[in-house]
């Protein structure tokens, strides 16, 4: 399996539709360095057909906006998402312990 890049759209190509090393190094890049998603809690895992990204976020809101961004700058890449969503906000009860 290989890809090649695009160097008009400065994006890697995915043979037969499954993505190699490249893809998921610049996947994991897009989550880390890009302003609007800053993710470095998410890990991009190759799987035999496509990519999954696991991790936790604060809302489903982030988690469909990530999954948004990298489907847009990898339209021909197989993604499936294992994000958990973890509670961002403080308990508004005292929890009780046995």
């Amino acid at each position: 399996m290989s890809a090649h890049r695009d160097h008009a759209a400065g994006t890697p190509a995915v043979a037969a539709g499954t993505p190699d090393e490249y893809v998921e190094a610049e996947i994991q890049r897009l989550l880390a360095e890009d302003p609007a998603v800053a993710e470095q809690g998410i890990t991009v895992v190759r799987r035999e057909r496509g990519l999954v990204l696991y991790g936790e976020v604060e809302s489903p809101h982030r988690r469909e906006e990530i999954l948004r961004r990298v489907a847009e700058r990898f339209p021909d890449v197989p993604v499936t998402s294992d994000i958990g969503v973890i509670r961002a906000q403080a308990p508004t009860e005292v929890e009780q312990l046995p």
